[in-house]
C-alpha cells in the first residue's frame, strides 16, 4: 500500500468515528493519527531487528503525542485512538481490524511472563477511557470494555465487560456495529446487586412481619 493511499485511509478512519472533526486538516493535528504514522514506521524498522531506531522513533512518539505503543505490537487496520493521552501498547499485543481505543487504556503483561505476554484485541473491539486490559489473553470480536475496567481474563466474542475486576455482563451472538461506540451507557452490575439486596431485604422484612403478626395472633387465642 503507497504512503499516500495509507494516509488517507487513517484520515477516512477518524472522520468516521470523531463527530468533532470538521475538515481532513483538522486530522493531522491529532497525536493518534501522528503515533499511529510512526508506528508503522518503528514498526518496519523492528521487524528488520533495527531495535534501537525503532524504539527511538517509539520514544520521541511518546514525548509529543503521550501515546506509547512499542514498535513490536502487531496493529491490524483502522486503529482509532480518541484522544489517546496515557495509551499504552506492550510489545507483544496483537490488535485486530477497527478497533477503538479511548485515553488511558493500557493493554500491558503482568511482568511475570516471558514471550507472548500481552494481550489479542480482535476486530471491532472498544475499549473505553481508562480500563486496563492486563495478561496474555484474548478479547473476542465485537466486545466491549467499560470506561475504568480491569480486565484480566479471557473475553468472549459479542461481550460488554465492565468492573474490576472485568466481568461480563453481556453476552449475545448480534454483531456489534461499527457505529454504536457509547461507552457510557454500560450495564452496571454493583448497581444491579444493590437493587437485588434491597429487594431481598425488603422481603424478609415482609416475611418477618408476617410472622410476628401470626405470632401475635397465637397468643392472643392462648
Amino acid at each position: 500500500m503507497g504512503l499516500i493511499r495509507y494516509v488517507k485511509e487513517e484520515i477516512e478512519v477518524i472522520r468516521e468515528r470523531d463527530p468533532a472533526i470538521h475538515s481532513s486538516a483538522e486530522v493531522f493535528l491529532y497525536p493518534s493519527f501522528k503515533a499511529i504514522l510512526c508506528y508503522r514506521l518503528a514498526h518496519k524498522l523492528y521487524l528488520k531487528k533495527h531495535y534501537f531506531l525503532a524504539r527511538w522513533i517509539s520514544q520521541r512518539t511518546v514525548r509529543k503525542t503521550g501515546i506509547e505503543i512499542h514498535p513490536g505490537a502487531a496493529i491490524g487496520k483502522g486503529l482509532f485512538i480518541d484522544h489517546g493521552n496515557g495509551v499504552i501498547i506492550g510489545e507483544t499485543a496483537v490488535i485486530g481490524d477497527n478497533v477503538t481505543l479511548y485515553q488511558g487504556v493500557t493493554l500491558g503483561g503482568t511482568g511475570k511472563e516471558k514471550g507472548k505476554r500481552h494481550p489479542t484485541v480482535k476486530d471491532n473491539v472498544m475499549i473505553s477511557a481508562g480500563a486496563k486490559v492486563i495478561g496474555s489473553f484474548t478479547v473476542g470480536e465485537n466486545s466491549k470494555i467499560g470506561a475504568g475496567s480491569v480486565v484480566v481474563n479471557e473475553v468472549p466474542p459479542n461481550c460488554t465487560v465492565v468492573g474490576i475486576p472485568g466481568r461480563v455482563v453481556k453476552r449475545d451472538n448480534i454483531k456489534i456495529p461499527r457505529s454504536d461506540m457509547d461507552h457510557v451507557h454500560l450495564p452496571d452490575p454493583i448497581m444491579n446487586e444493590l437493587k437485588n439486596l434491597k429487594k431481598e431485604n425488603e422481603n424478609l422484612k415482609r416475611r418477618i412481619e408476617a410472622l410476628e403478626g401470626r405470632k401475635g395472633e397465637a397468643n392472643e387465642d392462648l
